[in-house]
């Protein structure tokens, strides 16, 4: 697939999925705006143009078995799953309980059964399985690359994340791990 192609893909799940269903009412009639508006608990639903760069460097093929790590209310879980198809899985990960069920619930009414958010595991950065993911996006910022996170990525994946204020590419070839810096960015910290 060519980066033309995978914008075009990108574009068309932004299209598809009304950032304003995935906020407070209180942010609704915000929704329109590049910028980052909060969702209650200290989180934010990331800034739209952030959202589109994250997934264009994620290269998020069909059917891939990802990881949302800060779902959130659910939004860039829907748009993954839109990316994914039918024939991949997404599963995000929230630290919020409430954040958590507001996220299953929005994705679950987007009629796409093989996308979930679930509440993150006390203690545990991810979601650990066998053979890993495909892809791995985080939306909030590490300190430093979390290794735990580099574990959970299978042989051949990508991972988009902040570390600090600038936003990385992760790569893994077998035992190989490749990082690259792809701009400053502010996010909520990574709990």
């Amino acid at each position: 697939m060519t980066d033309l192609e995978r914008a075009g893909d990108v574009a068309a799940a932004m299209a598809a999925l009304d950032r304003r269903w995935f906020l407070p009412p209180e942010q609704r009639a915000f929704a329109d705006q590049d910028r980052p508006l909060p969702l209650g608990h200290g989180q934010t639903n990331s800034q739209p143009s952030t959202v589109v760069e994250m997934l264009r460097l994620l290269h998020v093929p069909v059917g891939a078995r990802v990881l949302d790590v800060g779902a959130g209310s659910g939004w860039t879980t829907a748009l993954l799953a839109r990316l994914v198809g039918p024939t991949g899985t997404v599963l995000g990960v929230e630290l919020e309980p409430e954040l958590a069920e507001l996220g299953a619930a929005h994705v679950a009414a987007c009629a796409t059964p093989w996308a979930t958010v679930e509440l993150a595991r006390p203690g545990v950065l991810g979601h650990p399985v066998a053979c890993g993911y495909d892809r791995i996006l985080v939306s909030a910022a590490a300190r430093e690359l979390p290794t735990e996170l580099v574990d959970q990525l299978g042989d051949g994946g990508r991972m988009v994340l902040p570390v600090r204020r600038t936003l990385w590419l992760v790569e893994r070839d077998g035992d190989r791990v490749e990082t690259s810096a792809h701009g400053s960015y502010l996010f909520v910290p990574l709990r």
